[in-house]
């Protein structure tokens, strides 16, 4: 009897990232607290452009200043992080990427600043940042819900508190 060779199939980047990507139209991406590589926001900003280059993210945009937050401390240009996200790699493989892209640092460094900007005020963040905010969070958070830190924002708005 003949063998037929295993045919293998080998997937596109586009149609891994598609399998990969939320539907930001339906869904919301991660809290901004949720660490990938050990950086708070960067699996949000993965879910974002995941969506985006998907045509799925809505009105979420990549590569927003949130995003540009952690990209600009860890050293990593926004053009870079979207072309790896772009091969279809999985979270692992991203955070793997971000450990090897991103500017050294000590590991305590890192810490201190995710845990600063889990604790940020609002009357803390850039001008810029407090006067969009001024807008949104009457508009898109629900009502007598106080926001204490930066990051209530999104997971008020979003449902995860």
């Amino acid at each position: 009897m003949d063998q037929v060779p295993a045919m293998r199939m080998t997937m596109t980047a586009k149609a891994k990232l598609k399998l990969l990507a939320r539907d930001l139209t339906k869904t919301f991406p991660r809290s901004p607290r949720e660490t990938l590589g050990g950086y708070v926001i960067a699996a949000r900003a993965v879910d974002k452009c995941r969506a985006v280059l998907a045509g799925t993210g809505g009105e979420y945009e990549s590569g927003c200043p949130v995003d540009l937050m952690f990209l600009d401390f860890a050293g990593i240009r926004y053009r870079q992080f979207k072309a790896f996200v772009a091969t279809g790699a999985t979270d692992a493989e991203i955070a793997e990427w971000i450990r090897k892209t991103a500017r050294p640092r000590p590991r305590i460094e890192i810490i201190r600043w995710n845990n600063a900007l889990r604790d940020k005020r609002l009357s803390e963040l850039p001008d810029g940042v407090q006067e969009y905010l001024e807008d949104y969070i009457p508009k898109f958070l629900p009502r007598h819900r106080p926001v204490y830190v930066f990051f209530d924002v999104y997971d008020l708005e979003e449902g995860r508190i």
